[in-house]
């Protein structure tokens, strides 16, 4: 047993342990863990952070599977570190293999570093079932459910988002859609012109091995073709010539469109990619005041804005759902507010599993309360942006919907360049991304104008 594999498979386990019992996103319980444990391989904690997105995003099958063998027990009747281990080994001797032939001395080395992570004592338990999970068909579990639940365990989705995903795109469309999330989508970055010319910053990642190519209407986006270490790794990141950014997340700040020497209000600044890039659009002329409520959310975007190179940002910690804490107005003022995340369940699949139907309505209720808020703030003849990455139409269309009824003032403005779809409801001058029409987050954009 190596003792990369052990630790690996320690972080692997006691960070799905944090996941499930604090409702943690995959990179915060991944920190916590390696923090905890003393772990300094990085390799080991690469190797457990591929096991566990790659676990996690299928939970809904794997538990599925796993409670078809148990019965009448289920895995959450056993404590957090034996139900971590079942999803990791299932995953690892049947989800890799494609559910077919199993390599019975991986099981077993398997088997015995579950041993020696948790102690015998604790896996005796479910030792007698480890046999009967790699012997169990997957079909039989598939065929004993209807057709909405089998929809939602082959694209590992909670049943009731691929009902919601029916009802609002239709099967087909939906479908596609859900299948998109399986993978996630091409990593993305936006050249950073504050430290220097596209042409010069696009030949240094070149020397570093990085294959970029432009995306299409957007200004400063490539999608990434090839990497030889990870970006974080390279020294143009650290040197801040490139930011990784969606480019859906690219498409909102161009739509912005801010100008040099415009004052913008950036609400829900952190980590910091729409303030940097704001400030790269502006080429640091003007101001910039960019807002968030978590103090230990713009300590990062402090190290970003610092690492772009940004001159013309000043960090406010406030509460948008309250007021904006400002007396002047601003030209453009940039809304991403918190929201169920549904258009990034490929890139952090811990979120399916900790929303309810009932979270939408929570979201919108929230976002209501900012974008009133935000329209305090923009001058007449200013716009506001409004963008999530959440592709429900309770948080999106029918947010701008209320909002207009609410604010005569302000109408809607037709969006270039036309990267997505029109939004739905008929409000055309929105627009919509997909991860499977458009190789991106799912994203929503709306860019009204105060007359």
């Amino acid at each position: 047993m190596s003792a990369l594999l052990k630790d690996a498979w320690t972080v692997a386990i006691e960070t799905l342990s944090w996941i499930e019992l604090q409702k943690l996103s995959e990179r915060l319980a991944l920190a916590r863990t390696v923090k905890q444990l003393g772990i300094r391989n990085s390799d080991a904690v690469r190797c457990a952070h591929g096991l566990v997105v790659e676990t996690v995003r299928r939970k809904n099958l794997i538990d599925k599977f796993v409670n078809s063998v148990l019965q009448p027990q289920e895995i959450g009747e056993f404590n957090m570190g034996v139900q971590a281990f079942l999803r990791l080994y299932v995953y690892q001797t049947r989800v890799v293999t494609g559910w077919g032939a199993v390599d019975l001395e991986e099981a077993e080395n398997i088997a015995k570093l579950g041993r020696a992570i948790l102690g015998w004592r604790t896996l005796r338990v479910v030792e007698p079932f480890l046999g009967f999970l790699l012997t169990r068909q997957l079909a039989p579990v598939l065929e004993a459910v209807g057709d909405v639940e089998r929809v939602g365990l082959q694209t590992f989705h909670p049943t009731w988002f691929v009902e919601y995903c029916f009802n609002l795109l239709g099967r087909k469309e939906a479908v596609a859609f859900l299948e998109a999330n399986v993978n996630a989508p091409p990593t993305y970055v936006r050249v950073n012109t504050l430290r220097g010319s596209d042409g010069a910053i696009l030949e240094r990642l070149g020397a570093e091995g990085v294959g970029l190519e432009k995306v299409e209407l957007l200004r400063h986006a490539y999608r990434v073709t090839d990497a030889g270490q990870p970006l974080t790794g390279t020294r143009s990141f650290q040197e801040g010539l490139f930011y990784i950014q969606d480019k859906a997340s690219c498409f909102a700040a161009e739509v912005a469109d801010p100008k040099l020497g415009m004052t913008v209000f950036d609400v829900c600044a952190a980590p910091g990619a729409k303030t940097t890039y704001l400030a790269q659009l502006m080429q640091n002329h003007g101001g910039i005041f960019s807002v968030d409520y978590s103090l230990r959310r713009m300590q990062v975007w402090r190290r970003e804005v610092s690492r772009m190179g940004v001159e013309i940002a000043e960090p406010v910690i406030a509460d948008a759902c309250v007021s904006l804490p400002f007396v002047l107005e601003a030209d453009v003022v940039v809304l991403d507010p918190p929201c169920t995340s549904t258009g990034v369940f490929a890139k952090q699949p811990s979120a399916k599993w900790r929303l309810t139907s009932g979270s939408i309505g929570k979201m919108a209720d929230i976002q209501r309360r900012m974008i009133n808020s935000c329209a305090e703030k923009v001058k007449v003849g200013g716009v506001l942006v409004y963008s999530t990455c959440s592709i429900t139409v309770e948080e999106n269309e029918l947010v701008v919907e209320r909002f207009l009824e609410g604010h005569p003032d302000f109408s809607l403005v037709e969006i270039n360049p036309k990267l997505g779809v029109p939004g739905l409801r008929g409000l055309r001058e929105c627009q919509r991304l997909y991860p499977h029409i458009h190789a991106s987050n799912g994203f929503f954009i709306a860019k009204l104008l105060r007359k």
